[in-house]
């Protein structure tokens, strides 16, 4: 007797392809790029994250290909407040030189973890000409993959944006889960891009598979 559950070493049919949303990834050059708190708060100290070198080189990578696609370029940095981890007065809170905003760049500072709320990332994106519906979509990047980039996609998607997150240019960390279990950082973090994929947008695994 056949059922339509999915069995237990078979995937359920993600939400997107349920509601028949777009799954292909977009062109950079067709983009707006936003990098999400590539600071130096998650490369030292309380906050380091497992990966951060290695998301923070294809963060650069990343940027320097939307640079010369022409594709326009949003940073975001979390204010957290001085004398802490995300004190952006001081280095520790500073975006990473490796992705320094160039001039004309817009820097947008947050105190949530979504990007868009209480900011003016909205705002900056219709400047920019985009808008949901422009035939430009966004592409994230950043830190961390499990908080800021997972919530700025969803954020993004409730907006009626097409979000994608290039998975390599974005890191977490380790943490203990409700039961006292250590959850590993790479299982949080392939956990919270799955979540991006089951509805809220696309996910490529490195900054070379994103086309140009």
């Amino acid at each position: 007797m056949s059922t339509d559950k999915p069995s237990a070493n078979q995937p359920s049919t993600t939400l997107r392809d349920v509601i028949g949303l777009d799954n292909n990834p977009p062109k950079l050059s067709d983009s707006v790029l936003i990098l999400i708190d590539f600071q130096n708060t998650y490369r030292t100290g309380v906050m380091a994250l497992e990966g951060a070198e290695e998301a923070l080189a294809a963060g650069a990578r990343l940027l320097e290909r939307a640079r010369a696609a022409g594709t326009p370029v949003v940073h975001i940095i979390n204010d957290g407040g001085e004398n802490t981890p995300y004190d952006i007065r001081a280095h520790i809170g500073a975006i990473s030189d490796e992705v320094a905003p160039a001039d004309g760049e817009t820097v947008v500072v947050k105190q949530f973890p979504n990007s868009f709320h209480a900011t003016e990332l909205e705002k900056t994106l219709t400047d920019l000409g985009v808008a949901p519906g422009s035939g430009k979509d966004l592409v994230l990047a950043g830190f961390m993959t499990h908080m800021c980039v997972n919530y700025t996609a969803q954020g993004a998607f409730n907006l009626g944006y097409r979000p994608t997150v290039v998975a390599e240019a974005t890191a977490t960390r380790s943490l203990t889960t409700p039961d006292g279990t250590p959850l590993p950082a790479a299982s949080l973090h392939t956990a919270a891009l799955t979540t991006i994929t089951d509805l809220f947008g696309t996910v490529v695994p490195t900054v070379d598979a994103l086309p140009v």
